[in-house]
């Protein structure tokens, strides 16, 4: 009898701390409820319906009664009389294939000049200096700052004929005439990277000053007393330790930056050179009317940004929480 006493005893607290979990668990889903609803509207529902559009012949004028069309959108052909075979369809439209690559050299240069003058700011903000925090202050000015407002200003400042760029470089005699940067072919990209970096690196310096920050003063200190360079202390200590922050950062601004739109709208708007796979979408889908058409590009789009990030972590072979290694 006490054996079994003993033994509903010992059971009740279990069964007790079980029913309180389950109760923390359906409050905690109560909380998130109203925002996983939210998320599905604003981002999982449009994400489905333009998937589903990409296989119809849906156009603006007839949103609602487009028919299937199966994967018409993304590749088609048809033999000619002559007996070659002609291809149609995204995955074989040339101004396409040309986004991409604007899109992903966009990206990969873009990224990394953000990463490594962001890594840089982040070491400085990070020294302890008299205004440091006026200085962390103002370094977040040019993200501040709406896109559009920071397209048109780089606009004017780029423009050849009263653009401040062509005038100081006229006056320390690096180029010899005006230079239409947002025009010409050959400058227009670099144009739109040297703004981007512009505006973005503060954010890469902010989310990579938050690792810094984690990092345990302690280890610096016990470097400096063993006598270990400052040089081999960050590679053998600090970059090791700021990897999770830094992968998360690349992360962020490469989902941005391969969807990037607005500030090449604003500041390149009719380059071929510099037209991305969200420029493109939406000329298809809004100014030639081929609705369908662009969502499939919006889709593919979708696909290529997956691929990237997903194969960005593998490579990176650490984890988002910055646990360690899988």
């Amino acid at each position: 009898m006490t054996t079994t006493a003993t033994g509903a005893a010992a059971y009740a607290p279990d069964r007790g701390e079980t029913g309180l979990q389950e109760q923390r668990a359906r409050a905690a889903f109560w909380f998130l409820a109203p925002m996983l609803l939210m998320l599905f509207f604003v981002a999982a529902w449009p994400l489905l319906r333009s998937i589903w559009f990409s296989f119809t012949d849906t156009t603006l004028n007839n949103l609602y009664g487009g028919e299937w069309a199966g994967f018409q959108n993304y590749l088609t052909w048809r033999e000619l009389p002559s007996g070659r075979i002609r291809w149609g369809g995204t995955l074989a439209d040339p101004a396409w294939w040309n986004a991409v690559y604007n899109t992903v050299r966009f990206a990969v240069i873009s990224v990394g000049l953000e990463t490594l003058f962001g890594l840089l700011i982040a070491l400085m903000l990070n020294a302890e200096f008299k205004g440091r925090g006026i200085v962390r202050a103002a370094i977040l000015i040019p993200w501040a700052i709406p896109t559009i407002v920071s397209a048109r200003m780089w606009g004017w400042m780029l423009n050849d004929q009263f653009g401040i760029i062509n005038h100081m470089l006229l006056s320390v005699g690096l180029i010899d005439s005006p230079i239409a940067w947002t025009a010409r072919a050959d400058t227009a990209m670099i144009a739109v990277i040297v703004v981007d970096v512009w505006k973005t690196t503060p954010f890469m310096a902010l989310l990579i000053l938050a690792g810094l920050q984690m990092i345990p003063r302690d280890m610096y200190e016990s470097a400096r007393i063993d006598g270990i360079h400052p040089v081999r202390v960050f590679f053998r200590v600090t970059l090791p330790l700021l990897k999770p922050a830094i992968m998360v950062a690349v992360i962020f601004r490469l989902l941005d930056a391969l969807r990037i739109f607005d500030l090449i709208y604003v500041l390149t708007p009719n380059s071929s050179a510099t037209k991305t796979m969200s420029i493109v979408a939406r000329e298809n889908m809004i100014d030639f009317n081929r609705f369908a058409y662009g969502s499939a590009q919006s889709t593919l789009l979708f696909a290529i940004i997956f691929l990237f990030v997903t194969l960005y972590i593998w490579l990176g072979r650490v984890d988002l929480t910055g646990e360690g290694r899988r």
